[in-house]
């Protein structure tokens, strides 16, 4: 499956975020963003399905792919592109419940994680975390850009990068053979999430 373009997954944190994520999503949108996944594994399961149920309703207009992290069963309920899955997820139990053409993507580490991602069918991988961020904290020593080079140049399914990415590193993730780029901490905690969303595109270069 091809990735929503531009190829940059915004991912939520309610905790960081300056406004509701319901606003964020529509900036996020307005600027050009295509790809939003709900990551509130806080949330209790209704509140996040009808959180999703909102976010997808917002995407709609725009035609963006809104995901959700983890929660399959929300995801089938709110008619989300897909879901974002931990590295210990299933991939083929997500596909069985949401069809083939859903979005599925596992977090990865390092290569392990990629090639169980390629084993059992994902669409993509984010991996991380590329550079030190506030975000991602206790997932060990950022891997930088010569390994997300290596790992990508192995992998045979996009590879995003993910992990105090923001304008400044797209371009040279890309360059690096990054797919694209995922961003948190970069838009959540944004003044201004449309600008940081327009610098994050405008930062990949591919216009």
């Amino acid at each position: 499956m091809k990735l929503p373009q531009p190829p940059l997954l915004v991912i939520t944190d309610r905790h960081a975020a300056r406004a509701s994520l319901a606003e964020i999503a529509e900036a996020c949108f307005a600027a050009g963003g295509r790809w939003l996944s709900l990551r509130e594994k806080d949330l209790p399961h209704e509140e996040r399905v009808a959180l999703l149920r909102r976010l997808v309703a917002i995407g709609r207009p725009y035609g963006a792919y809104v995901t959700v992290h983890e929660d399959i069963a929300a995801a089938q309920a709110a008619d989300a592109a897909g879901v974002h899955l931990p590295a210990g997820g299933s991939p083929p139990a997500a596909r069985a419940a949401l069809g083939d053409a859903a979005l599925i993507g596992l977090s990865a580490h390092d290569y392990d994680d990629i090639v169980r991602a390629e084993t059992e069918g994902a669409d993509y991988v984010t991996l991380s975390p590329i550079f030190e961020s506030r975000s991602k904290p206790g997932y060990g020593p950022a891997l930088g850009v010569d390994e997300l080079a290596d790992l990508a140049a192995k992998s045979v399914i996009p590879v995003l990068a993910l992990g105090g990415v923001d304008a400044g590193h797209a371009a040279a993730c890309l360059a690096a053979g990054a797919a694209g780029v995922a961003a948190m901490g970069t838009v959540m905690a944004a003044a201004d999430p449309r600008a940081a969303t327009s610098a994050l595109i405008a930062g990949l270069g591919l216009s």
